[in-house]
């Protein structure tokens, strides 16, 4: 099944785009004053309300909301304008926004817990858990007739590989053959379940030799259905019964129950110069109707409340209101930039700031370079969604924050903006490495 009503950008975008000692950052606790702010920050509210309001007065979106959690309280929630404009519904605190690929730190989380559990190795070859993948091909270019060439990879996918975007995978349509196999297995039509997925994956060649490129993949996906293939239970199921239920987030699902439709959030897509609202049909198809995939890199839904409590436990470092959801250490392993420096081909990630990447979250290694860098602290990790939606957690500040908006396609200068409205356009913070 195609997804309807939906261009090959969107396709490629979902498909995409601490409760500690004071003293103390809660990922930070080596003592370098390298990890530490030279000057606390303190939130300009004003500031925060004005960037706001200029998000829906200028155009670019038709609601807003931000919460931040700072120095272990609530230390501000803010809205303006609609979560649906034509039935002047306001954008509120529980309003249900779809994440797209805010789900991917959701499966991390959920795969990590099975890593402390013994169940595998990061450096194993996927196909030990995965045989489907053993016999895949690598992409390597055309002969003299124009013909594709294919062999076997240099080395097998890891499971670190799915973890950071070095598998090789495709995410939809692209000027490869590689690509237009992909294109033509259809892994994430929505009428299929992850088996099905990982088996028509398992077809398509990789683009590049694992762990030599970064490039934005299904292997999120596939981390789902690794998921589900060591814990023996349905994907939704193990991250509902391990993270959903432990930390309180009640209103995060694929598949949202009826009686939330009322506060399910317009999409709004950006169309000669106007904000168009996409059919209700269409933006309901996710979460609104019985798919039988449960992806693990896009489909959720929440609200800002509940995502909160996720991005809480990971500044808290794994803990929140006595649940121990990862290790401390597993959550440092995870904020860590896992790519080798000689991984140069980064794709779209340097558009992300000054940044690597862990296990499922980009991670901010050097303070901004450019003016107009989105602003952040060294330490921080982070990730968007398709519909613009963007959460990260910043260790050396003791804050996390979750910023929800509906509009395609992806608008990086609504995250600059928040950014810059919370830290201050001149921010830098600590110097890192």
């Amino acid at each position: 099944m195609k997804i309807p009503n939906l261009t090959r950008r969107d396709i490629l975008q979902w498909l995409a785009p601490a409760i500690v000692s004071p003293a103390l950052p809660a990922l930070a606790q080596s003592g370098s004053s390298r990890d530490v702010p030279a000057e606390p920050l303190n939130l300009d509210l004003k500031r925060i309300e004005s960037a706001l309001s200029g998000m829906v007065d200028d155009g670019r979106a038709a609601g807003v909301s931000v919460l931040i959690w700072k120095d272990n309280r609530e230390a501000y929630f803010g809205s303006a304008g609609y979560a649906d404009r034509e039935g002047g519904r306001r954008m509120t605190r529980d309003t249900i926004a779809q994440i797209y690929s805010m789900t991917k730190p959701v499966t991390g989380v959920a795969l990590m817990q099975l890593w402390e559990q013994g169940k595998f190795g990061l450096d194993d070859p996927l196909y030990r858990y995965l045989p489907e993948f053993e016999a895949i091909q690598v992409y390597a270019g055309k002969d003299s007739a124009g013909s594709p060439i294919y062999r076997a990879p240099t080395r097998p996918i890891s499971v670190r590989d799915i973890m950071r975007h070095t598998a090789g995978f495709a995410y939809g349509a692209g000027n490869t053959p590689a690509h237009d196999a992909f294109v033509k297995a259809d892994p994430m039509a929505l009428d299929i379940d992850l088996a099905e997925m990982g088996k028509r994956l398992a077809k398509v060649p990789l683009l590049f030799d694992p762990g030599t490129r970064w490039s934005y993949s299904i292997a999120v996906d596939v981390q789902a259905l690794l998921v589900q293939t060591l814990s023996g239970q349905k994907f939704a199921d193990y991250v509902r019964q391990h993270v959903f239920e432990p930390l309180g987030m009640r209103e995060t699902a694929w598949r949202e129950p009826d009686e939330r439709l009322p506060r399910l959030a317009a999409l709004y897509r950006k169309s000669e110069g106007k904000l168009v609202r996409d059919a209700d049909a269409n933006t309901r198809r996710l979460n609104f109707q019985g798919n039988r995939l449960t992806g693990g890199g896009f489909g959720l839904a929440s609200t800002l409340d509940d995502y909160m409590r996720l991005a809480r436990m990971l500044l808290n470092r794994g803990e929140l209101d006595g649940a121990r959801i990862l290790k401390p250490s597993t959550v440092k392993l995870m904020a860590t930039d896992q790519l080798d420096p000689r991984i140069t081909d980064r794709g779209f990630l340097p558009g992300k700031g000054s940044v690597g990447f862990g296990m499922d979250f980009a991670v901010r290694v050097s303070q901004p370079q450019k003016p107009a860098e989105s602003r952040g602290a060294v330490g921080e990790f982070f990730w968007d969604g398709a519909a613009s939606t963007l959460f990260w957690v910043d260790p050396a500040n003791r804050m996390a924050a979750v910023f929800f908006t509906q509009k395609m396609p992806f608008d990086g200068t609504l995250h600059r903006d928040i950014r810059a409205a919370i830290y201050g356009p001149e921010f830098l913070g600590p110097r890192g490495d």
